[in-house]
């Protein structure tokens, strides 16, 4: 069965812009696997590269942020259900828990450090609500009178920085 020329673009919007596999776009359009690969063949041999396209969408769109937030946030959980895991490990050998420990976090740093050059509004943003949270504090310790006052201004204020930022 032919399908229209609609219904390819549709496909190729759907892997492309949407960021659907190409097994739940063909499904999403009505089309066979078969076709879809068969299509996406055929037009890389013409010159457009699906997926070389659906890489560009992804950076252009913010998708690589959400990429690295989500990387980020997996691996911030990982971490504490690791930690969690060796600390109360009867088995395991304080030595080893020590050198489990280190190895995670290296790792982790190491993520961390590639976010931040993948996304360094992000790590400004972190800095900045840093500052504000120390700020807070000092403000709290020196000033205690003013406290009440300046923690409201300064949940407004966080509001706005993590807007600038994000």
């Amino acid at each position: 069965m032919a399908h229209p020329d609609e219904t390819r673009r549709a496909l190729r919007a759907a892997y492309v812009f949407d960021q659907m596999t190409l097994e739940v776009a063909a499904l999403a359009k009505g089309v066979p696997v078969a076709t879809a690969r068969r299509w996406k063949l055929e037009a890389k041999r013409a010159g457009d590269d699906w997926d070389r396209a659906r890489g560009a969408q992804m950076l252009a769109g913010g998708g690589m942020e959400d990429v690295v937030r989500q990387t980020l946030a997996a691996m911030v959980q990982q971490v504490q259900a690791t930690v969690a895991e060796i600390q109360s490990g009867p088995d395991i050998p304080p030595a080893d828990k020590v050198q489990m420990l280190a190895s995670l976090g290296d790792a982790y740093n190491k993520l961390a450090n590639a976010s931040r050059r993948l996304m360094p509004e992000t790590d400004k943003l972190g800095v900045a609500m840093d500052v504000l949270r120390r700020l807070g504090e000092f403000v709290g310790k020196t000033k205690p009178a003013l406290a009440g006052e300046f923690v409201n201004v300064l949940e407004a204020f966080g509001d706005e920085i993590a807007k600038a930022y994000s």
